[in-house]
C-alpha cells in the first residue's frame, strides 16, 4: 500500500467522531475503505485490528476511572470470542471464490449499517425502556442475566467477525436493555474492554487469512489517535442529538446501498 494522505485524514475524521460521540468506529470506518476501492475482505480485517489498537488506550483510561464491569466483560467475551473464532473458520472452510465472500461481506455489512443506524437514532429511547423495566424478572435474576450476555456476546462475535460493525453502537444498546441501572460511564467502559479481545481475535484471525493491509492500518492509526485525542477533548461541547442522527442518517443510506 502506497502512501496516501486520503487514508490519515479517513483515520483522522473517524477517530475524532468517535472521540467526540463514542459512535461510529468500524461503521463508518469500513464504508469509509469500500469508497476508497479497498476489497471487503481487507477492509473488513484491516479495520478490526484499527478498532482493537484504537480502543487498548481506551481501556486504560477506563480501568483508571474504575469504568469498567470485568464481570460483564467476561461474560460477553465468553460468547463473542468463541463465536468469532467459529465464524473464522466457516470463512476459512468456504471453498468458493473470494469474489462471493467479498459479496456475502458487502451485504452483510449492508444489515448491520441499517441495525447500527436505528440503534444510534434510538438509543436513549431503549435506555429508559429498559429502565423503565429494571425491575422485571430476567433483571433480577443474575443466572437469567448471564446466560443472555453470554447470547449477546455470540451475536456480536458473529456480526463483528464478519462485518467488523457491532461491538460499539450494537454493543453498547444491548448492554443498557440488559444492564439498565448500571451507570453510562460504566457501560460504555464495559463496551470498550470487551471490544478489545473480540476485534483483536477477529482481526489477527483475518490477517492470518491474508485479509490485512499493514501500510493500510498504518496509516488509519497515524490519523486516528490524534483525532481521538481531540474529539474526546471537545466531547460534550457539540449538541450531541445534532451529531448522533447525522450519522444514523448516513449510516442508513451507506447501508441500503450495500444491499439494495
Amino acid at each position: 500500500m502506497d502512501f496516501q494522505i486520503g487514508f490519515i485524514i479517513a483515520g483522522l475524521i473517524v477517530g475524532f467522531v468517535v472521540g467526540l460521540t463514542g459512535v461510529g468506529g468500524g461503521s463508518l470506518m469500513t464504508p469509509i475503505l469500500l469508497w476508497f476501492g479497498i476489497p471487503p475482505t481487507t477492509a473488513v480485517g484491516t479495520d478490526l485490528l484499527y478498532a482493537a489498537f484504537t480502543k487498548m488506550g481506551g481501556i486504560f483510561i477506563h480501568h483508571k476511572k474504575n469504568n469498567i464491569n470485568w464481570k460483564i466483560t467476561g461474560y460477553l467475551s465468553m460468547g463473542s470470542v468463541p463465536a468469532a473464532l467459529l465464524t473464522l473458520w466457516i470463512l476459512h472452510s468456504i471453498k468458493t471464490d473470494i469474489s462471493h465472500i467479498n459479496s456475502v461481506i458487502k451485504y452483510s455489512l449492508g444489515w448491520a449499517l441499517l441495525f447500527t443506524s436505528v440503534a444510534v437514532v434510538f438509543k436513549n429511547k431503549i435506555m429508559k425502556f429498559s429502565q423503565k423495566h429494571s425491575g422485571d424478572k430476567f433483571h433480577k435474576e443474575s443466572t437469567t442475566q448471564n446466560m443472555l450476555t453470554i447470547a449477546i456476546g455470540v451475536l456480536l462475535g458473529a456480526t463483528v467477525t464478519l462485518t467488523s460493525i457491532g461491538a460499539g453502537a450494537l454493543g453498547t444498546v444491548t448492554l443498557f436493555f440488559l444492564y439498565p441501572l448500571l451507570p453510562t460511564p460504566k457501560l460504555v467502559g464495559t463496551e470498550i474492554a470487551h471490544a478489545v479481545p473480540l476485534t483483536l481475535v477477529a482481526g489477527l484471525g483475518h490477517a492470518s487469512m491474508g485479509n490485512l493491509d499493514l501500510g493500510l492500518l498504518g496509516q488509519l492509526l497515524i490519523g486516528s489517535l490524534p483525532g481521538i485525542f481531540l474529539g474526546s477533548m471537545l466531547s460534550g461541547k457539540v449538541p450531541d442529538l445534532i451529531l448522533r442522527n447525522a450519522i444514523a442518517v448516513m449510516l442508513f443510506f451507506v447501508g441500503y446501498k450495500l444491499i439494495f
